[in-house]
């Protein structure tokens, strides 16, 4: 399939995981992309792997790198279609009662503002090619799994998309979600222990690959979600529906010293 022959995405954090799958699926589909990191060697060697595509530094923290970034996007391929909103994380590790408001403001800035801020830079594009957004958030925005501050900025991220598509679909702009479950991401490779416990929380017995959301997003982003916006698709190995074979009370998730899933 060839769904975004002609189409132009900017995808943030697309170094490495969900984002650089995200960036070779879109291209793989015939789509131009640009490719935003702060790991510039990483996004440099993908945008050359990819061929007709760009790479720019940019942290999502930045509002001159962001302005910056979808403007490069625009002079080099005289348009913009799709915004994936992958930048984030989870940047606070301390229990909640010890959280301080600079952890607050850091986690909100890099999740949540900065997702907003990527909108607001692409959004006078998207209104001329009547293009979309697809946020990755997680299911963490959705039910309780531990990292409030993580969780309370990725349930954010879920607003934010329901306002924006109420207030621009008229315009023809959609902008959706995904909220993943448990990845297997670069960020777990000195924790491969962890994985294989989180794997039986799942029913269908494993965390996610790259490949599970990127296909998700490409849906999302192509003419095939023509009539959905405003919506949240968990793309989560069926977590969300209950646990698989793993006793939730000895996970340890609000342990201060074991991170949370996913």
């Amino acid at each position: 399939m060839l769904r975004f022959e002609g189409k132009v995405a900017l995808v943030t954090a697309g170094a490495q995981g969900i984002g650089a799958a995200v960036a070779r699926r879109i291209a793989a589909e015939g789509g131009s992309v640009v490719v935003t990191d702060l790991q510039e060697d990483k996004i440099g060697e993908l945008a050359e792997q990819l061929g007709n595509a760009l790479a720019v530094r940019m942290d999502v923290t930045s509002r001159e790198d962001v302005d910056a970034a979808v403007a490069a996007a625009v002079e080099r391929f005289g348009r913009l279609d799709v915004l994936v909103n992958n930048a984030g994380g989870c940047i606070v590790t301390s229990v909640p009662e010890d959280t301080t408001d600079e952890d607050w403001h850091r986690q909100l800035d890099l999740t949540l503002v900065g997702a907003a801020r990527c909108i607001q830079a692409s959004l006078p594009h998207l209104v001329k090619t009547q293009g979309n957004v697809v946020t990755i958030s997680s299911v963490n925005g959705i039910a309780a799994f531990g990292n409030i501050e993580y969780a309370a900025a990725k349930a954010g991220q879920i607003a934010l998309t329901q306002n924006f598509a109420a207030r621009y679909g008229n315009l023809g702009v959609r902008f959706n979600v995904v909220a993943p479950g448990t990845i297997r991401t670069p960020n777990w490779d000195s924790q491969p222990d962890i994985l294989e416990r989180f794997e039986k929380m799942y029913p269908l017995g494993r965390v996610g690959e790259p490949e599970d959301i990127a296909a998700a997003v490409a849906f999302l982003a192509s003419a095939d979600a023509a009539w959905i916006t405003g919506h949240t698709l968990p793309v989560e190995g069926g977590v969300l529906t209950g646990p698989g074979q793993l006793d939730l009370s000895t996970t340890g998730h609000f342990r201060k010293d074991y991170p949370s899933a996913p």
